[in-house]
């Protein structure tokens, strides 16, 4: 029996920046299972659906080989930075601290599994740097989780019991944080003190799996999706700051006066402006190509969650299906980029 240790990946890419409180609200993207690479195991099948509030993925796994091969499965969520949830809006749970952040299920051959949850302390270096450091490493980043144990600071991800944790240590305490790097403290100026945590929290799914020598496994998962977005306004023909997110997005020539239609809303004064509600999600397709040779069958369905929203996203040969529903097909596919979908609405939703 082969004994495979599947190590956590390629997160950093993953990190959704928050944005003004006022303007919008972070939140997490999303990947598939993470799998170190093997050539003993092949995604036969992947069946990917991406709504606004829910994602469910069904896939069809073979063990190429003569040989049962046994290792952890793990579903990463991406790093969320704890002094970002502190500074603006995200797209949590009411009570982030419950153990099953996001609804997370797991089911094997048609049966539900015990899946175990973890959560661990980094310290990220800027984007660039984490990326390449990701994908060598087992974590995005320099492990804290030990240290902040030390200081008694809980892995949390509620802004306030944090900075209450911060201001609650003594001179020894904020000069040891302040040495390993893990808070930076600033005077108020109204005789306290303020601090600002530098670490992030990642939350780790996983369970051990055995693929049966030559046998075809069936593994699910579902979860609720917490994408980033927020107010939203857009023109057509898009002006020059939009021209980034129109490249991202690939937003064409009818889907920018389509979103421009969507969005128009007429003031009290009698003037059209364009402002409604945006959708940011990512899902990261990549880490498929941690399987044997490429996905066999590869379907993905968008639902965009109302007719009067509008879609756009970078995908060859996506067609739509139904009222709010849109789906590409590909076989023998090798994912050369991950999923950036905007959807955007009027402010009715």
């Amino acid at each position: 029996m082969f004994d495979l240790t599947l190590p956590l990946t390629a997160l950093l890419c993953l990190l959704t920046l928050p944005v003004a409180a006022n303007d919008g609200f972070g939140g997490l993207a999303a990947t598939g299972l993470t799998f170190s690479q093997t050539d003993a195991v092949a995604m036969e099948e992947e069946d990917l659906f991406i709504g606004i509030d829910r994602i469910a993925v069904a896939y069809v796994f073979r063990n190429l080989t003569d040989t049962d091969v046994t290792g952890e499965v793990i579903f990463p969520l991406p790093p969320v930075s704890v002094g970002g949830l502190m500074e603006s809006d995200w797209n949590l749970p009411e009570d982030p601290d419950r153990d099953n952040l996001v609804n997370f299920k797991a089911v094997v051959d048609g049966a539900e599994v015990p899946v175990a949850v973890d959560r661990i302390a980094v310290i990220a270096p800027p984007w660039e740097e984490g990326r390449a450091l990701a994908e060598q490493y087992d974590t995005p980043g320099r492990d804290v989780t030990a240290d902040l144990a030390k200081l008694g600071i809980p892995l949390s991800l509620n802004g306030a019991k944090i900075e209450e944790a911060l201001k609650g240590l003594d001179d020894a305490g904020r000069a040891e944080a302040t040495k390993l790097g893990l808070a930076e403290f600033y005077d108020d100026g109204a005789g306290g003190a303020y601090a600002y945590p530098t670490w992030s929290i990642v939350v780790r799914y996983h369970w051990t799996q055995t693929f049966p020598a030559g046998k075809v496994v069936k593994i699910s998962h579902e979860y609720e999706n917490r994408s980033s977005g927020g107010l939203f306004g857009w023109s057509d023909p898009p002006e020059d700051y939009m021209l980034s997110e129109a490249a991202r997005y690939c937003v064409d020539a009818g889907t920018s006066k389509a979103m421009a239609k969507a969005l128009a809303v007429r003031g009290d004064d009698g003037v059209e402006y364009s402002m409604g509600m945006s959708w940011n999600i990512a899902y990261v397709l990549r880490t498929a190509n941690s399987w044997a040779g490429p996905i066999g069958k590869f379907r993905l369905t968008v639902d965009k969650g109302k007719p009067t929203n509008i879609v756009s996203l970078c995908a060859d040969g996506i067609k739509k299906t139904g009222p709010t529903t849109f789906v590409m097909e590909k076989t023998n596919y090798v994912p050369e980029r991950d999923l950036e979908i905007l959807v955007v609405g009027p402010m009715k939703n």
